[in-house]
């Protein structure tokens, strides 16, 4: 089966509005990709992996053509952990660990990235198509809870104020992932809708829908997220709800690098900074920290680079001058 995301509602016993939502995500060959890319110790793996299920379980509920990048800066061994995941749900992730760290097998989520109480989690919301002037939006909260799951359920109830509960599962072979968030409940100050229909009484109902299924979901153990596929799952936790299951969406591995972008970068750093490094390497190598591939520009390229860059501001001068 291809890496899949489904995203299902729960029709309500006592009533026809649906109050909660969910999805689950199981991704092999994705997850497989981003890890052939890098070795890391089981439990940045596992912690990896976490937050790459997490990404398109967040970004599938999203209105939003472009990228949602979600970062956990450490200060501990793991001092960086960065998935990006695309409006398509192609992802891609990568970690840093400091200098000369050993990390245990048993190590705990708190001690990875958080052992002096400074870690902190971030997502931003980066638009495909800018328009200008617009910036990326970005939330920034505390690492709290002793997992990927908690960090971010507290990141989504203190910068989104929605009730969200994460069940997320990674080893080597896959990252698995089920969420389930309460839908707001638009009933004003009102007691009854235009219809008549008792509001009260609604929201007793949709606040019972929640509890019973994030109970069932609480039943689900970490073996059970890796091995069983997602619609079984969906029928082994919820076979007495009604649900509404939508076609699933596939998930892909896509590193979004090119050598023109790093072109960019480097005109961005400046020609001084190339030069030095030109003079003491002889070229200018930049390693892709997601994907591994290398971009090598030797003297020739550097200038070219930065004659093709000067020319350009010199059009954009001259045309200024000209009005």
């Amino acid at each position: 089966m291809a890496d899949q995301l489904f995203k299902f509602l729960f029709e309500g016993r006592e009533t026809a509005r649906s109050s909660v939502r969910g999805e689950i995500v199981s991704l092999k060959d994705t997850w497989r990709e981003i890890r052939a890319q890098h070795d890391y110790p089981a439990p940045v793996l596992r912690m990896l992996g976490e937050l790459v299920a997490a990404s398109t379980l967040l970004s599938a509920n999203l209105k939003f053509n472009g990228a949602l990048i979600m970062q956990i800066h450490g200060d501990g061994p793991v001092t960086l952990l960065v998935v990006e995941c695309n409006a398509d749900l192609t992802v891609r992730a990568t970690a840093k660990l400091a200098e000369g760290v050993t990390i245990a097998e048993d190590a705990g989520f708190q001690d990875l990235v958080n052992r002096n109480g400074k870690g902190r989690f971030a997502l931003t919301l980066d638009p495909k198509d800018r328009q200008h002037g617009q910036q990326p939006y970005q939330g920034i909260v505390p690492l709290e809870g002793d997992s990927v799951a908690r960090a971010l359920e507290n990141y989504m109830l203190r910068s989104e104020q929605l009730d969200t509960h994460l069940w997320l599962a990674a080893d080597e072979e896959r990252a698995n992932g089920v969420l389930l968030q309460k839908l707001p409940f638009a009933g004003g100050d009102d007691l009854f809708d235009a219809a008549g229909t008792d509001l009260v009484s609604e929201l007793e109902a949709s606040l019972e829908t929640w509890n019973r299924v994030v109970t069932f979901a609480n039943t689900l153990e970490r073996a059970e997220l890796l091995e069983v596929d997602p619609q079984t799952l969906m029928r082994r936790l919820f076979w007495e709800e009604t649900l509404r299951v939508f076609e699933p969406l596939p998930c892909s591995f896509h590193c979004s690098c090119s050598r023109e972008r790093v072109a960019a970068m480097l005109v961005t750093l400046g020609q001084r900074e190339v030069d030095d490094t030109l003079l003491d390497q002889g070229s200018v190598d930049v390693n892709c920290e997601f994907c591994n591939r290398q971009y090598r520009f030797d003297a020739v390229d550097c200038a070219q680079l930065f004659a093709t860059s000067n020319t350009a501001d010199g059009v954009r001068a001259a045309t200024l001058q000209r009005h």
